[in-house]
């Protein structure tokens, strides 16, 4: 990297339950889709990003994204399109190939990343607990997004996969009605 230029930037968020456990994770237990200003909320979020670092399994839901639905609103159609244009890079060591715009990271994680971080301008967002948890441990997440909703769920995924460092609070803020987001940095 040269003087001046700014590296990117991992951020990991995702919605969760207010007893911690995050979205899409159990067939009996799940959240109500966003409501209008919290999918505009992630529509103009993902506008922002660089690009998007998934872990196999966050990556398999996101792809009902790939195609359009009838059934779907213009809120929708909306981030499909922009997620559709993001580059992605998909960790994982059983997949054998990604979907358009993709690229799959099979091996050196922890240098792919570092380059990454490196190369790219700008917010990278992580997804998915498991990736998260070993990108923490190798201290490469910049920030942690926590946005609750009023929801509790009793169990399924934790948004957090195990210990993690001490976090700092840096801003909490509303997201329409029916979310608050909580922004922390490693401490």
């Amino acid at each position: 990297m040269r003087m001046g230029e700014e590296m990117g930037k991992l951020v990991f968020g995702m919605m969760q339950s207010l007893d911690g456990y995050v979205d899409g994770v159990t067939d009996r237990l799940e959240f109500p889709p966003p409501g209008v200003a919290l999918s505009r909320h992630f529509n103009d979020h993902m506008r922002g990003l660089a690009g998007c670092l998934y872990g196999r399994r966050m990556y398999e839901i996101m792809r009902y994204w790939d195609d359009d639905r009838p059934d779907w609103d213009a809120v929708d159609h909306d981030f499909a399109a922009t997620w559709r244009a993001k580059p992605k890079w998909v960790v994982s060591r059983t997949l054998k190939s990604v979907g358009a715009n993709a690229t799959l990271v099979a091996a050196n994680v922890d240098a792919f990343v570092r380059r990454l971080k490196e190369d790219v301008e700008g917010e990278i967002d992580v997804a998915g607990p498991a990736l998260a948890a070993s990108l923490t441990d190798l201290g490469l997440i910049d920030e942690y997004r926590l946005y609750f909703r009023p929801l509790v769920l009793g169990a399924g995924k934790p948004y957090f996969a195990g210990a993690r460092p001490p976090l700092r609070i840096v801003a909490s803020d509303r997201i329409g009605e029916e979310a608050v987001r909580l922004t922390c940095v490693p401490a």
